[in-house]
This record gives C-alpha cells, structure tokens and sequence, in this order.
C-alpha cells in the first residue's frame, strides 16, 4: 500500500469515526487534490480557532481552486464545517475539512475524474505506453512550473488538455513505432493507481524527504542561515524613537522594539547586543528577533552556571517583601530571606534596598523559576577561618568579650567573634529574674566566662554572674537558726514562697510554716510577690547555700495552754472547716481544729454524711470530749451540748406500747416510722400488713406497737401487724376464759353449797 492509500484510508476512518457520512471517492480525490502538504504535520491540519488560517482557507482553497466569488456563503460554509466535525477537535484534517466544504458548496464536479480516467485507460488500445506519456506529462509540468504567474488550473480544465495530450501522444508513439523497438503493454488499473495527480493538477513534482533532507545538511553552516528559538549576537545598525535595527548577517534585518532596550539608555549604533530568533520569517517574509527573551534565556544559563560552580554574583535589592528582600540578578527577580543577609539578626531591612550586593545562589527551583540567593553564606566563609581560630584557643574558666546578638525567654546567645555562646538566664544573674532582656539588651557589648564546651566544640555555654562572687559568701556570719530576717517575697509557689533576704540569697517558707492551722492551704492566701515580709530562720545551711524560713514561728503557739483554754467538758463554738466520710473538723481559733464524729452529731437523726447535718462556714456548738496535747489532736461532739432524749424515750417507748406514727421510707427491708417526739422506728415488712391484708405505703399514718427498744444504740423496732392479731389473740384467751369459768362456777357452785350444809350441819 502507497503513502497516499494509507492517508486516504485514515481520512476515511476518521470520517466514519465522526460519523461525517463523506463520499469515499469526493475525500479519495481531494486527499490526492493536497500533494505533499498531507505528509507534513504542520499543514496536514488545519486550526479552526486561528482566523487567520481561515482567511487563508477561504482565499487559497474556495476562491482560487474552487473558482468561487467572495461572499458570506463562503463563511457560512467555513463555521457549518467547524461545526460539522466539532468545535472540540482544534486541529482538523485538512482533507476531511476540504471535502466538507466541496460537498456544502455543491463544488464536485471539480473533483470528477471520471472522463479523464476512461481515455486514460484507452490509452493501452492505441498502444499507448506509459513511457511515453509521462515525459509529455512531466514537460508541461516544468513548463508551468517555469511561469511565475500561472495558477493552479481547476479540474476540467486537465480533462480537456489531458484529452488533447492524449491524441498527439498516440500520433508520436505511432510515428515512434516504426523505428522504437516494442515494448510491454501498459496495464490500465496500475496505469491509474501510480499516477501522481497532484503533480499533473498543480505543476509541482513532490520531491523526495530525503532529498529534502540531504538539502538542509549542505545549507547547514551556510552563512546567513539560523534555526528558530537560538540565540545569537546582533549588530545595531540603526536606532529609531521608537525601534532597533538589528542585524545578524542573515537574509534580512530584524527589528526590535526599543521598549526591550529601557535598562540601557546608553546603546547606540554599533553595539552588539544578544537576540533570541522568535521566527526567521513571519507571515510577511519578516525575521522575527526578540532581546528581551535572549536576555531571560542567557541570565537563567547564567544563573544556573552560577548555582553550580559557586560563583560570586552582584545582584541589585530592588525592594522588601513578606521575610526578606527581592534582588534583581541577571534581570531575573531573586528572594533573599531575611535570615540570609548577614550572620546577625537583621531588624532594619530598608537600609539595604537600592544597593548593589553581592550574593550567592543557594538554590533553584525549575518547576516554579525560583531563585534564592545569599548574602550571608559569603561572609560565613570568612567567619568561618575566624571560628577556627577561636575555638582552637577555648577554655574552661576562659573570659571572653562578646556582643549580645539574640534574646530568648531562656536565655542570651552572645558573638564571641564569629562563634556563639548561650548564656542560660540561670547564668545571668545571682537574683531570680523572670526574663534576660531584666538584666542585657541586644548588641550589648559584656564580658562572658566559658563555662562549658562539647567535645566539637559547638556548643559553648557561658555564664555571667559567675563574673561576680557568690551572694552567699557575702552573706552575715552572725546569721543563726532562730534568728528574724526581713526579705522580699520573689516568687509563689503551692508549696510555699521564696523569699530574698538578700541580693542572691533566698529561703523557702513552706505553706506549712506559715500558719499554726493544721488545715494547708496555698502560700497566696497568706503572702503575695512582691511584700516585704519578716520571717524566723529555721534551717541554714551554707555549703549547699539552703534556707529555710518559718511565719509562724513569730506568733506564740496556741497549743502550748489549751488545756487551759478549752478543758474536757468545756463548750465552745467554732466554724465548720471541712468535712470528711466520718466527721467534721471545727476550727476553735486559728491554729486549733477538733473533730466531730458523724455519730457524734445528733442523738436522734440517722446521718449518712455530714454534707447533710451542715456546710462549710457554718456556727457549730461543741463539747471538748477527748484532748491530746502531744498529739494535737481534740474530739469534739456536738449533740453532747444538749441533753440525751432517749433517757426520757426510754420511759415512753416501752415494749408494746403503743404509740401513732407516719411512714417516712418504705424499702424492701421495711418502713421507716416518724413517732412522737421524731423518734424513728424501724418496722420489717412481716410486720407492714393491715387487717385488710394490704400493705402500708409511704405517708400512711396508723398506730405501731414497740416491740424493740436499744437505748445504747437509739433503735426502737415497732409493728403493725401485732397491734390487730394481739386482739386477735386477746378475743381469744377471753372466750377461752369464759367457757373455763362457766365450767368452774358450777362445781364452785356445789361446793359452796357442800360447805354451806357443812358449816350449818356443824353450827347445830
């Protein structure tokens, strides 16, 4: 199958692929009507978004080939074909895009063969030679070829020159018979198949890819010739207002605007200046030159030289922006952080915009044409000699001037000359400070002492109160334990407060040494930073330089006479502190707490927790039970300050009395029973059913018989049911009774009246 078989059966797959409907032979004759163009990418299509090319298409296609007049059919016919293969597919085939348009404007006929093919193939009859035909053929092709204003001639105009060139060629080959020796038949079918119609339609013979091949690698290196998109040198030849003449020794000149030009007012004619070749000939025939985009290509070549080898650039800091600085570096914009600029924290950036610097490029990003460059790791490479030498001489003990370079709420880093210290804020100062900025200010020039070092040596921790004595060692002799000391409070704790006694010098007053109360509290309700406070010296400890210090101790303990002050049997009345599962502890006075057992609350009231008898804050009345002077601890009770009720429920509450009450709670054990006098009594549930056979319920009211009475522990158990079934049983015994009386009184009665007869019989 030859090239052109296999585009007209891809043509003609797309067309059924797009489901156009095209005549087969109509896209078969136009595809051959095209030539060579249907072998190149860039003309085998055509671009239905680009006016322009439409233009084209209208004039050289409809106009010229088809022989139609300008109008508006002509582009109706244009946007009913865009529309016909679809407007999502860009690039159309030129040839499916040709024979829509022959089909639209009703132009077949110019693509009708059929007449030329039927005396072609009577050619073979007359003896007709391919031989011969295709020299004639081939004349008249380079004859047109040769004539600069002939114009592609339609398709019925070839029909009657092929006709014509039929007859004379039949007379030459039988003038030729006689005296050429006989050659083969010609075969008609393969006559028809190989004939190259294009060349015959439009006078141009398709020269072979190879060839055209072998030509451009002889005019490769010719003198004048440049490939697109390459940059090269120009020479100014000439400079307008508005527009630059630049030559590059090619077949014309390029021109580029003087816009491209504003970053050097001084060029003028002569200069040579680099040029980017956009187009060696644009629609008009015109080169096509752009310095704007050779300088972008040649500074990002530049650039990434630069990135690679590590080669110092100048850049221009144009402006600031969000974290540093942008720099204009071979005209491409450059971001420099502001952590770049120099090795010390930079806090005025505006000092530097519109100066030329010179920088390092640190990286490059291709994806999103990125650039950072540095300033800071030049000077990092001198400092860094310096730090060598340095840290080779670093000591421990060793005192060094430094420059304070940054302050952090944990301390101070200090320039040592190229090499950085950090200076803890325990290290500043001997007195508890809350932050460094109390005691240094940035670029603060001060004497440090190398406390310590990593073994690299990267590391360097310094100090600055180890400059100066140790408060301690300053502190008085004659200090002792017992002794009263004023100090400042400095810092709070839960636990306790820290008080300064003396510049660097502290002790702790736990919260326990602050009140004699055995209830602990938290230091700030007691002192607050800042008071000026006395306190007694408890413990002192100069070799771990420890203090302790107690409040309390100034105010005379009230343990030491309480026997005196609150004697077993005494009745007093405190406030509720706290309480507990088990009690409630009374504060007396400041420093004396007793506690109350929870049985030890009421005489008659059930209490399940204490929450329920009183609250925090509340006046209680109490009883001193118990006293331990040694042990400081005091039991108190409080129901012991009134009389004990059951003494008098004792005579009341007796076994099977029987007294009415209301029921309070019902469980699944039994009642519990409000008495008189709110005595509470429990009742078991054999003992809750009525004479009905019911069940008392909660708040029913009804008469109970004691059938229990405890007064060690105040239990009273009472019963319903006995009440009615001791009647019961009462009815009982006394008709029992009855019958056995009535049985007695008659033999009583014949007794008496025995004796009567005896004592009479007697008296006689």
């Amino acid at each position: 199958m030859s090239k052109l078989q296999e585009k007209i059966e891809l043509y003609t797959n797309e067309a059924e692929k797009l489901g156009l409907g095209l005549n087969a032979e109509l896209l078969a004759a136009v595809t051959k009507g095209l030539g060579p163009s249907i072998y190149k990418e860039d003309a085998e299509k055509v671009s239905s978004s680009d006016k322009k090319e439409l233009e084209t298409v209208k004039k050289n296609f409809l106009i010229k080939k088809l022989g139609l007049e300008d109008g508006e059919n002509l582009d109706k016919a244009i946007e009913t074909a865009i529309e016909k293969i679809g407007k999502s597919n860009r690039n159309k085939y030129r040839a499916l895009f040709y024979t829509i348009l022959v089909e639209e404007l009703g132009k077949q006929s110019v693509y009708d063969a059929k007449p030329v093919e039927e005396k072609v193939a009577e050619a073979p009859k007359e003896e007709v030679k391919e031989e011969a035909v295709a020299p004639k053929v081939a004349e008249k092709a380079k004859k047109e070829v040769d004539a600069p204003t002939a114009k592609t001639e339609v398709k019925k105009e070839a029909k009657e020159e092929a006709k014509e060139e039929a007859k004379e060629d039949v007379k030459v080959e039988e003038e030729a018979k006689e005296d050429a020796p006989a050659a083969e038949a010609v075969n008609p079918e393969e006559f028809l198949e190989n004939f190259d119609w294009h060349k015959y339609e439009e006078g141009i013979e398709a020269v072979d890819e190879e060839n055209i091949k072998a030509f451009e690698a002889a005019l490769e290196g010719t003198l004048g010739l440049v490939n697109e998109r390459e940059v090269i040198e120009g020479l100014v030849v000439r400079k307008t207002d508005r527009e630059v003449i630049i030559d590059i020794n090619s077949k014309s000149e390029g021109v580029i605007s003087l816009n491209e030009f504003r970053y050097n007012p001084d060029l003028k004619v002569g200069d040579t200046v680099e040029v980017l070749v956009d187009k060696r000939e644009d629609s008009t025939g015109q080169l096509v030159l752009s310095h704007k985009k050779a300088r972008v290509i040649k500074a990002w070549e530049r650039v990434n030289n630069a990135h690679e080898t590590g080669e110092v650039v100048n850049g221009f800091v144009k402006c600031r922006t969000r974290g540093g600085m942008i720099v204009d570096v071979f005209g491409i914009e450059a971001f420099l952080p502001g952590s770049q600029i120099d090795v010390k924290p930079i806090r005025d950036y505006d000092q530097y915009v519109e100066k030329t610097m010179e920088f390092k490029v640190v990286k490059i990003n291709h994806e999103f044409k990125n650039v950072v460059v540095s300033h800071k790791a030049l000077i990092e490479a001198d400092i860094e000699i310096q730090k060598k030498e340095i840290i080779s001489k670093l000591e421990k003990g060793q005192v060094l001037e430094g420059v304070v370079k940054n302050i952090t709420s944990y301390g101070v880093f200090v320039d040592l000359g190229g090499v950085d210290g950090l200076v803890h804020i325990t290290d500043l100062s001997w007195s508890r400070i809350n932050h460094p900025s109390e005691v240094v200010e940035l670029d603060q020039t001060l004497n440090v002492v190398i406390l310590d070092f990593d073994d690299e040596k990267t590391r360097i921790q310094l100090g600055l109160k180890q400059l100066n004595a140790h408060p301690w060692e300053a502190l008085d002799e004659n200090l002792k334990v017992g002794d009263t000391i004023k100090g400042k409070v400095v810092v709070l704790a839960d636990y306790g407060a820290f008080i300064e006694v003396a510049q660097g010098v502290e002790g702790l007053i736990h919260v326990s040494e602050m009140s004699w109360s055995t209830h602990l509290r938290s230091a700030q309700d007691f002192v607050k930073v800042g008071d000026e406070i006395e306190a007694q010296i408890l413990t002192l400890d100069r070799e771990d330089r420890k203090m302790s210090l107690g409040i309390k101790q100034l105010h005379p303990d009230p343990w030491s006479n309480i026997a005196e002050k609150y004697p077993i049997g005494s009745t007093h009345t405190g406030t509720v502190r706290n309480y507990t599962n088990f009690g409630v502890f009374v504060e007396l006075e400041e420093g004396i707490d007793g506690l109350v057992y929870i049985s030890d609350l009421s005489w008659t009231k059930k209490i399940k927790h204490p929450s329920d008898f009183t609250s925090v804050g509340d006046k209680l009345e109490v009883k001193v039970l118990e006293l331990d002077v040694e042990g400081r601890k005091l039991n108190l009770g409080h129901k012991q300050t009134t009389e004990n009720p059951w003494d008098a429920h004792e005579a009341k509450f007796t076994i099977n009395s029987i007294h009415e009450g209301t029921v309070k709670e019902k469980s699944d054990k039994g009642l519990i029973v409000t008495l008189e006098d709110g005595v509470e009594a429990f009742v078991p549930s054999r003992f809750t059913a009525k004479e009905d056979g019911t069940k008392l319920e909660k708040g029913d009211t009804d008469k109970f018989k004691v059938i229990e009475f405890n007064k060690e522990f105040r239990r009273v158990v009472a019963s319903h049911t006995s009440i009615f079934k001791a009647q019961e049983e009462k009815n009982i015994k006394a008709a029992q009774k009855k019958s056995e009386s009535a049985d007695k009184t008659t033999l009583g009665d014949l007794g008496g009246d025995l004796a009567a007869l005896k004592k009479k019989m007697e008296g006689k």
